[in-house]
């Protein structure tokens, strides 16, 4: 059993407009943790095109996606928040007025007084090979993300693809694994220059294989794989060795469990109200794209502007005998003291 985490306020999401509301909750004291099921904090911006120009954020006439991230990463540092990543909600229980306990798929169990959904389009969803019967070795031996690199010491490691992702883990897991095998259908990745010029001179160095062609089917029983087939861009059947399986295909957007949580849906979007973007559930909010209302425009400077007024509505159930001031960063001591800055 793991210990219950208790907070103010959990966010699911860690892209642009739910690391902007650790912000705007900050400033009024309020605690949050974040869950989000990628690796790492930056949503659709850090996953998708971390190097594509953004140029709608007001006073930055450019910005990549990627830095913009690592700047709102530098804005939310006096708050301290908690990221909670390769973690997906799975269902949100109502428990007080209002409170909620909320669950993940990694066994994370939360009790929080307000819960702010800014999952963008919904969850990323890992894209799963066309090998048939494949569902029955997941989480066991096939794995879309690694949690952790020590469970892979001493195996035989067999990762699919050509882009960050596949290269990335490889380089990592090569001085873990028993042996690892990297296969691509084709010579040429989507992948860093660098990356593919390092795992190519593994392979030279005989520290790793590399084979070119597709995985046809998997070998084991009860989930417990024991070889992947092979065929390569040759034509030739091949059987590859292997404990464990890592396809990174891609990622999809899916609304996922949030169509289970009991939410009024359009569209597979969350209706809001416009004064403080709550659902039709008193205490959950959402901002940014997974929301819609008349008038909505699916911009990050949008979301911000979400997650501001969300806050203050935030704030009353957090601290229901607490007055709300309102105050200008600019000019408030108390907020700049907040921020480090007084």
């Amino acid at each position: 059993m793991t210990e219950t985490i208790k907070t103010d306020c959990l966010i699911i999401g860690a892209g642009p407009v739910g690391l902007f509301a650790v912000f705007e909750l900050g400033l009024l004291d309020i605690k949050a943790h974040l869950v989000d099921i990628l690796d790492k904090v930056g949503g659709q911006c850090a996953e998708l095109y971390p190097e594509k120009p953004i140029y709608d954020i007001p006073a930055l006439p450019k910005v990549t996606a990627q830095a913009l991230i690592d700047q709102l990463m530098e804005q939310i540092k006096p708050f301290n928040p908690t990221f909670h990543l390769n973690e997906m909600v799975e269902s949100i229980e109502k428990i007080g007025e209002p409170a909620f306990r909320v669950k993940t798929n990694g066994g994370k169990t939360f009790e929080t007084k307000v819960v702010v959904i800014a999952a963008g389009g919904g969850s990323f969803q890992p894209k799963r090979p066309p090998i048939p019967g494949i569902e029955a070795y997941e989480k066991q031996s096939v794995h879309y993300s690694v949690r952790k690199m020590d469970e892979f010491t001493g195996k035989r490691v067999l990762i699919v693809g050509g882009g960050d992702s596949a290269l990335d883990w490889t380089l990592n897991l090569v001085p873990l694994a028993s042996r690892l095998t990297l296969l691509h259908r084709r010579d040429a990745f989507r992948a860093a220059p660098d990356s593919v010029n390092k795992m190519r001179a593994l392979v030279a160095e005989k520290k790793m294989d590399f084979v070119l062609g597709q995985a046809t089917s998997v070998e084991g029983e009860n989930g417990v794989m024991r070889a992947v087939n092979v065929k390569t861009e040759k034509g030739e059947a091949v059987r590859i060795e292997a404990d464990a399986m890592l396809p990174f295909f891609g990622l999809t957007m899916k609304l996922g469990p949030i169509a289970d949580w009991g939410l009024n849906l359009h569209e597979e979007l969350v209706p809001v109200e416009t004064a403080a973007y709550e659902t039709s559930e008193p205490g959950i909010f959402a901002i940014g794209d997974i929301n819609t209302y008349p008038g909505k425009l699916k911009l990050i400077l949008s979301g911000f502007h979400e997650a501001a007024l969300m806050s203050r509505k935030a704030s009353h159930y957090v601290f229901p005998d607490k007055k709300l001031v309102f105050q200008y960063t600019t000019s408030s001591t108390s907020l700049q003291k907040k921020l480090g800055v007084a």
